[in-house]
């Protein structure tokens, strides 16, 4: 039986606590300071969605070196041996797996009149909008200088008190469930 974060869109008013708590709680962590959910704007309203942890999840098949894996009721990532190589966010079916980075430490670039090939990844991605598909090709850019990793929703697993999201939620819109 797997857990996963599901949100109520009749309770979500788009405040963003959620972002701002995921973010924090994964920093504070030693983990990448980027928010692994990302609030979207339906006909029904506005509500955060993330990773699903599915029970035949397909980043976990295709990722080359193991970084994702099955772990009691969820899908975890381990930062630490992912490659950057963003396969898992091309093979998830939702889109809840996105590249994000930091730059490595000590290594300063001059890239001079090559500039222009370091396109960096957006820190705050566009949220309460659909992507334009130049935003989506960003899957393709190569981050130099930047050691990039897959972001996605682990559940909070170093917390106590589970997902930082549900509990930062002011209005109770996210709620911890078992498949």
């Amino acid at each position: 039986m797997y857990h996963f974060v599901i949100a109520d869109n009749r309770k979500c008013v788009g405040c963003f606590a959620c972002i701002a708590a995921c973010t924090e709680a994964h920093r504070a962590a030693g983990l990448q300071g980027y928010p692994r959910l990302h609030v979207t704007r339906t006909p029904d309203g506005i509500m955060p969605i993330q990773c699903r942890h599915c029970e035949d999840a397909m980043c976990a098949l295709v990722c080359p070196v193991h970084a994702i894996t099955h772990e009691e009721n969820s899908i975890v990532l381990n930062e630490s041996l992912c490659i950057g190589c963003k396969m898992c966010a091309l093979a998830c079916p939702f889109g809840n797996i996105l590249p994000g980075g930091t730059p490595v430490p000590g290594l300063e670039l001059n890239l001079g009149q090559y500039a222009f090939l370091n396109t960096p990844l957006d820190p705050d991605p566009m949220y309460l909008r659909e992507q334009s598909y130049q935003e989506q090709l960003s899957l393709l850019a190569w981050n130099i200088g930047q050691k990039t990793v897959a972001i996605k929703c682990d559940l909070c697993y170093f917390r106590e008190n589970g997902p930082a999201c549900a509990e930062a939620c002011p209005h109770k819109a996210i709620h911890l469930v078992d498949d």
